[in-house]
């Protein structure tokens, strides 16, 4: 067995495969030279000087006497020979492949602004430990490119360590992407209640730096120079599947498209027998969101993705399982746990079923066609297990909350979800296209909305 990762799927996966009984050659190939290590510290703890970065080292479940092959990437993927191939020059043979490579920090798209002094990206250990002694150093003003989750969490970072710092987005509000534009609302209204300096329908056009190459300031869409010594980039994600480019398998831009099963898709559409995906990297379906590929970034469905595929790896036929954990995440930033369950930009409205905005204390619910989609919760995650009963339940939306306390009135809403190209950076979770209708779960009566549509 082969992994191709080093990363948080990767290792899972490896613990899951000796749990599951094989006593074979295991190799993990990683492009870091670190062992894995939890990624979500690094745009929390560690920018906030709580953690070093080299204590989010990933505990390991078990001993996984695995042959690590770290700083040395793949490069390449020869299904035929069945061997992944190095930058070194050597290659790992395989009976069979986990692909676990996720993505990469999306950079600044001219090298020679990105080279400025004092132009960061946020992703790996090394770039917490370079962005963490600048923050240190206390700039002038901090620009953050970008507000998805990354980029509203070093915000709030910056403003905790009461530095200025203002925020430019694309699209019309923080996390649009992933919230719709109603609840985006709400997170702009956070963000400049704690004094983040924030632009939306602003891009930045160039980053501009002086005789030593040191960035001075930011040139906006709307004409404006803004000064600053500090620029983080945060336009989301690429995904690292360019090492697979000439190996046949259905991977792009979106990631490396499978079955249920995490069992890759070649160029054709077909199922592989010996190739598996699993975490950032994966496109998979999901039932519950009409079968379309979903292109997940969480913590959550990385784990739970990872123990499917390696369950599969070592079993076949009917003792294979599908992948259909509920996608979770969460985020905290500006004094507000934010968790979510489902898919909030798979939906066509919202309503606030419980607490309070302004207190900014409460859950929305999402529906599509009249079926509940997912729930956001602002500082009221208790509640979130409940809503993902009626998620997998394809409950009616909006739903009954009974007796919790709720708004006197619920105010159903159109989402505004954006298209997803419109943003810089990007949805945390992307619906990038269809399977055939080979559906395995109980199926329910239509609503309303869906017996006219």
């Amino acid at each position: 067995m082969v992994i191709v990762g080093a990363s948080l799927a990767g290792l899972r996966a490896a613990e899951v495969l000796r749990d599951e009984g094989f006593t074979g050659s295991l190799t993990i190939i990683g492009e870091e030279a670190e062992r894995p290590y939890d990624r979500p510290p690094m745009s929390k703890a560690v920018l906030l000087g709580h953690m070093p970065p080299d204590h989010a080292a990933l505990p390991a479940r078990r001993e996984v006497d695995a042959h690590w092959r770290l700083g040395v990437p793949a490069t390449g993927l020869d299904l035929a020979a069945r061997r992944v191939l190095l930058r070194d020059g050597s290659h790992v043979e395989y009976d069979r492949v986990l692909i676990a490579t996720g993505v990469r920090a999306r950079p600044w798209p001219d090298a020679a602004q990105a080279s400025l002094e004092g132009v960061f990206t946020l992703r790996t250990m090394e770039d917490a430990r370079q962005l963490v002694g600048r923050l240190d150093a206390g700039p002038r003003r901090v620009l953050v490119i970008g507000a998805g989750f990354t980029g509203s969490e070093i915000a709030s970072v910056c403003r905790e360590r009461g530095l200025q710092v203002t925020v430019a987005e694309r699209g019309p509000a923080p996390l649009v992407g992933a919230l719709g534009g109603v609840i985006a609302a709400v997170a702009a209204d956070l963000q400049r209640e704690h004094g983040v300096d924030l632009r939306c329908g602003i891009t930045v056009t160039e980053l501009v730096g002086d005789e030593e190459g040191r960035l001075r300031s930011a040139r906006l869409s709307d004409g404006s120079v803004l000064d600053c010594d500090v620029a983080v980039v945060a336009l989301g994600a690429v995904r690292n599947t360019e090492w697979l480019h000439d190996s046949g398998l259905g991977a792009g831009p979106k990631g490396l498209a499978s079955d249920a099963g995490c069992r890759a898709f070649d160029l054709n559409g077909v199922v592989t027998d010996d190739v598996f995906v699993a975490g950032d990297v994966a496109r998979t379906p999901h039932p519950l969101y009409e079968y379309q590929l979903l292109a997940l970034e969480h913590w959550g469905n990385a784990v739970a993705q990872a123990e499917v595929a390696a369950h599969n790896m070592v079993n076949c036929g009917p003792r294979r399982r599908p992948h259909l954990a509920v996608p979770a995440f969460w985020s905290s930033q500006f004094g507000v746990n934010i968790k979510s369950v489902g898919v909030p930009s798979f939906s066509d409205e919202v309503a606030v079923v419980q607490g309070s905005v302004d207190k900014r204390s409460f859950v929305a619910v999402y529906g599509y066609r009249g079926r509940l989609t997912a729930a956001v919760s602002f500082n009221q995650s208790r509640w979130l297990d409940y809503y993902r009963t009626l998620i997998e339940a394809a409950a009616p939306f909006p739903p009954d909350p009974g007796t919790f306390d709720r708004p006197e009135e619920v105010l159903v809403q159109a989402a505004d979800v954006p298209d997803p190209s419109q943003l810089s950076h990007g949805p945390t979770v992307a619906v990038t296209g269809h399977l055939p209708d080979e559906r395995r779960v109980v199926r329910v009566p239509p609503t309303v909305q869906e017996a006219r549509a």
